[in-house]
């Protein structure tokens, strides 16, 4: 009895060992591949599964969750043969753990060595200031050739990123030195377009100016022409009436028209700022004799009688050449004529 009891006992053990031995739990997050005899069969999913112990077995245990890949520095030649170091990163995910499996031997190694091949080859068809200023032209690039490549192993390159680009020490003071001088030629272009700028408004300025002053001119021109039409129209109508008056008989008036202007002639030679000697023609004598016959026509349209009164008659004969030698005398007496030093009589 002792030995069967020790036989149940066995396959009791053996059974349990059996059982867990078929009894697969699988993570969130993982997938394994179970392989009979060494040849793949199916995919295990995450959660509890069986398996048929000692005739399966899992094959590869494959994380399917997103994952991060550094990719090293690595020294890049661009197409204008600078020399750059460049690093990076990759985020892949498989999605199909059996060709992750099987298709490729080692599969992080072989996803880092293409990220790292196509880097150099994409970095090297550009020049330098492409390369620092087109990152995601770069990037885009850069996920579209490895993505195409890892596609037949079941992986999906979600994104690749490049960290840094570090050129040599001299050719990033070379560029210091470029931006420098790019940005005191922007500084001088925008200064020269500040003084051009005020030289415009300035000659706008003037020139607005000028034709201000233009108008001004043109209108003063124009209100001094007015005003010489009216003092030439005020004229005309004086001399219309002293024709008129000459037309009805009435001498006085050519006499008086006359004097007028005979005085305003002397006005004008005697108002002079330079005038020291005044030089009158033989001829002012007469003017100055006119004179007094202005007075007694004065009298005559002015008289007491307002004016009313029979004319005098003209003096005539010995009276009136008496009267015209007495105004000739005292025009001789008054005026002094500078000539060849001696005043004539009149």
């Amino acid at each position: 009895m002792l030995g069967f009891n020790i036989f149940v006992l066995v396959l009791f053990i053996l059974g349990v060992l059996t059982l867990i031995a078929g009894v697969k739990i699988v993570p969130q997050g993982y997938n394994y591949t179970i392989e009979r005899f060494g040849r793949f069969t199916r995919t295990l999913q995450a959660g509890l599964a069986l398996i048929i112990p000692f005739i399966d077995r899992v094959g590869h245990k494959m994380n399917m969750m997103e994952q991060v890949l550094n990719v090293p520095s690595q020294e890049v030649i661009t197409k204008d043969n600078a020399m750059v170091q460049v690093d990076g990163v990759a985020f892949f995910q498989i999605l199909d753990a059996p060709r992750a499996s099987y298709e490729v031997n080692n599969l992080e190694y072989a996803i880092l060595n293409i990220t790292m091949t196509n880097i150099r080859t994409v970095m090297g068809s550009m020049d330098l200031d492409e390369l620092l200023s087109q990152r995601d032209e770069i990037n885009h690039r850069l996920l579209t050739v490895v993505d195409a490549a890892a596609e037949p192993w079941g992986v999906k390159m979600s994104r690749i990123e490049i960290k840094d680009i570090n050129p040599p020490r001299d050719l990033v003071d070379s560029m210091a030195r470029q931006m420098k001088a790019e940005r005191d030629k922007r500084a001088e272009i925008l200064l020269a377009e500040g003084l051009r700028q005020s030289e415009i408004l300035k000659a706008e300025g003037e020139k607005q100016s000028q034709i201000l002053s233009a108008e001004g001119r043109r209108e003063a021109a124009f209100r001094d022409a007015e005003a010489r039409e009216r003092e030439a129209e005020a004229e005309a109508r004086a001399t219309a009436m002293v024709s008129e008056a000459i037309s009805k008989g009435n001498v006085q008036a050519i006499n008086y028209f006359v004097a007028n202007k005979y005085v305003e002639a002397l006005k004008a030679l005697a108002a002079a700022d330079n005038q020291k000697v005044l030089m009158l023609p033989l001829e002012a004598s007469s003017l100055i004799g006119a004179i007094g016959g202005i007075a007694e026509i004065t009298r005559e349209a002015f008289g007491p009688d307002g004016g009313n009164s029979k004319a005098q008659p003209t003096p005539t004969g010995r009276s009136a050449r008496r009267r015209s030698s007495r105004g000739r005398g005292a025009a001789s007496s008054d005026a002094r004529i500078e000539g060849s030093g001696s005043v004539p009589s009149v």
